[in-house]
């Protein structure tokens, strides 16, 4: 491989010493790049020649790049400097004897879907579509006041959600702010998503796994504003008559792993804090 890009968390200060470290120990070819996650914009045109793209933060990092690797079919590698690191591969400590590995091309690809939004306004199509690894969120906005939000899955009336927020949520981001609220876990390699109410005070209470080419719609009702948050770092502010529609994305994220798949589950407990006796 000879065009990587290393992309790191700007509010870490190790994270730059150890991309550049990265950087210079490995060799890169002149066209290698480094740059800060918070730089997307830049970033969209320089990646359209990269080969692999190595991130040094944590999970949060790894969903600001797939904003770009997953377009141009980009594999990653992730470092993990955060604290549960689900999508990270390495860490810190490994990073930089275990990364020629990679780059020697011999470990395999796994792929995870992706959810794709779009707001609806007036009956009309806004301009962007947003892809989310992790999850789409429809939530109350700067009042603390629950939303109320009508719920369909392929144009079939479910139920009108009174709660703080929606969630639909893909396999990969299922273990974040979809099981902080009781959700299920689902296998990272599934294709499934999950529909999940926050502290709803009417409607659904439980999630709803649902077949991966379903089309989800969340129309706000009443009179409360509300956001669209797009893996937690894009907020897209939503009035009352706005709908999000909802589906799985033609993108893909696309990782390097040298471990099983079962590696997921053998490490589950461990980064959710958990232990048991013999761990």
């Amino acid at each position: 491989m000879n065009n990587i890009g290393i992309i790191y968390n700007a509010r870490i200060p190790e994270a730059l010493d150890l991309s550049s470290a990265i950087f210079h120990q490995l060799n890169l070819h002149d066209d290698s790049w480094m740059s800060p996650a918070e730089n997307l914009d830049s970033l969209r045109t320089r990646a359209e020649q990269t080969e692999l793209v190595v991130t040094v933060g944590g999970d949060g990092t790894i969903l600001r790049a797939v904003q770009v690797t997953a377009a141009n079919e980009i594999p990653v590698v992730g470092v993990n400097m955060g604290r549960l690191g689900f999508m990270t591969e390495l860490q810190v400590h490994e990073a930089l004897d275990k990364l020629p590995f990679y780059l020697g091309g011999e470990c395999r690809v796994e792929e995870r879907n992706m959810v794709q939004a779009r707001v609806i306004r007036n009956g009309l199509e806004e301009t962007e579509l947003y892809h989310a690894l992790n999850d789409v969120v429809v939530a109350r906005g700067a009042v603390s006041r629950v939303v109320t939000i009508t719920g369909s899955i392929d144009d079939a009336l479910v139920t009108t959600f009174r709660a703080d927020a929606v969630i639909l949520s893909t396999a990969t981001g299922s273990t974040g702010y979809n099981l902080a609220v009781g959700g299920p876990i689902l296998d990272p390699m599934s294709d499934s998503l999950v529909l999940k109410p926050v502290a709803a005070h009417m409607g659904l209470t439980a999630g709803l796994v649902l077949d991966p080419a379903s089309k989800i719609s969340l129309a706000l009702e009443g009179y409360q504003d509300a956001i669209v948050s797009v893996d937690g770092y894009v907020d897209y502010p939503l009035s009352p008559g706005d709908r999000v529609e909802l589906e799985q994305s033609p993108f893909k994220a696309r990782f390097l792993r040298a471990n099983p798949p079962s590696y997921f589950f053998g490490t589950l407990t461990r980064r959710l804090g958990f232990s048991f006796r013999g761990q």
